[in-house]
């Protein structure tokens, strides 16, 4: 089937995280009548597809991806159903469009349109999906799928991945590396009482006012020609009994760093803590390092996808490594060559996510040059 009869397919399946709910079963049927293989492994609530071809003694291009969504949001606040694909205006309509069913429907049929021109490429194939990327680290990550490859001793050489790196056109933009990721839950601990006697409580709130500010004004480095700076953000608080009247003896802060290579997890915790205990309260902080930071620093797969993208979209594309993580954090550790080519990043996560059906057509052509020329450059 074509790349938008794909995508509408796999729009269609709810596959919230953890859940993969059936994708894999649609994209192994792309596959019938071609020389791959299938495995899948299970870890913990997550699933992985592993779709393989080719001779061992060849360099290997894997394509990773995920078919997990994040959930829709409030389903009456969309123009159309979030999983029925619909098309409105010449752009399909659905959870995971372009995060990332979009990249992944787009490379099946790129991959397919190759094979019918390079029977016998002289490189591995490899497709690498999994269904939880959106989800929390603890349901497990592709990460234990990459471990056990490298202990096999197998490794990846060219690494793409289909996130949405796009931002006013396809292509303009791709990712050679991504900030590292360190998030913390922080508990202040005051003493409850009547909000009438003040003296006799002690406010956790008003006790790390000036401290919160210290720490949003807080210059943590100045990044590198490849990293923004360093970023600190407060994801939630919460605090108070319910009651009107009473001062609160706790609050709960969960934050996050994203931080360049010029800082190690273990600075930003200090750097973070000698500004708490300047607030004199007593606190405890249990840290998550979700990634560290990762930077491909060899040329030759980005110069061949910069070369695609000239050839298709007759634009040159720019390197940014800012956004959130992505599993080429797991892939890192291999020495992969790593680029992040997708659609256009505008409505991820957002009520009527989106992609236009000539940027999907795009995208494909642009996928199926970049086999092109590793099949001509290996």
């Amino acid at each position: 089937m074509s790349n938008l009869e794909l995508l509408k397919k796999l729009i269609e399946i709810e596959s919230v995280s953890p859940n993969d709910n059936g994708c894999f079963e649609v994209i192994k049927k792309e596959f019938d009548g071609l020389n791959f293989s299938f495995k899948e492994t299970k870890y913990k609530n997550i699933s992985n597809l592993i779709i393989t071809n080719g001779n061992s003694k060849n360099k290997t291009f894997c394509f990773l991806g995920h078919t997990d969504v994040v959930p829709p949001g409030p389903e009456s606040e969309w123009t159309v159903p979030p999983f029925s694909g619909e098309i409105v205006d010449n752009k399909i309509y659905g959870r995971g469009a372009a995060d990332m069913k979009g990249g992944v429907s787009c490379f099946i049929s790129a991959l397919k349109e190759f094979l019918l021109d390079y029977k016998n490429p002289n490189f591995n194939i490899m497709i690498l999906l999994n269904s939880n990327e959106e989800g929390k680290l603890e349901n497990g990550k592709v990460d234990r799928v990459i471990n056990e490859m490298i202990e096999n001793g197998q490794f990846i050489d060219f690494c793409l991945i289909g996130e949405p790196s796009s931002s006013k056109q396809v292509g303009d933009v791709i990712r050679i590396g991504r900030r590292g990721s360190l998030s913390g839950n922080l508990k202040v601990f005051g003493i409850q009482g009547h909000v009438a006697y003040p003296k006799q409580a002690l406010n956790p709130i008003l006790g790390i006012g000036k401290t919160l500010e210290d720490l949003k004004n807080m210059e943590w480095d100045h990044g590198n020609e490849n990293f923004d700076p360093t970023s600190f953000q407060v994801s939630n608080i919460k605090s108070g009994t319910g009651a009107e009247n009473v001062v609160p003896g706790l609050l709960e802060m969960n934050f996050n760093f994203r931080f360049s290579p010029e800082s190690s997890p273990d600075q930003l915790k200090e750097k973070f803590e000698t500004v708490l205990k300047k607030s004199k309260m007593k606190y405890e902080v249990n840290w998550t390092l979700s990634a560290l930071p990762f930077l491909t620093s060899k040329t030759d797969f980005i110069d061949i996808v910069r070369s695609a993208i000239k050839d298709i979209n007759n634009i040159d594309t720019r390197i940014d490594n800012g956004g959130g993580t992505s599993d080429g954090r797991w892939v890192a550790p291999m020495g992969s060559e790593i680029v992040e080519l997708g659609p256009l990043n505008k409505t991820i996560h957002q009520i009527d996510e989106h992609v236009d059906i000539e940027d999907l057509n795009t995208l494909k052509e642009i996928y199926k040059k970049i086999l092109i020329k590793v099949h001509q450059s290996a």
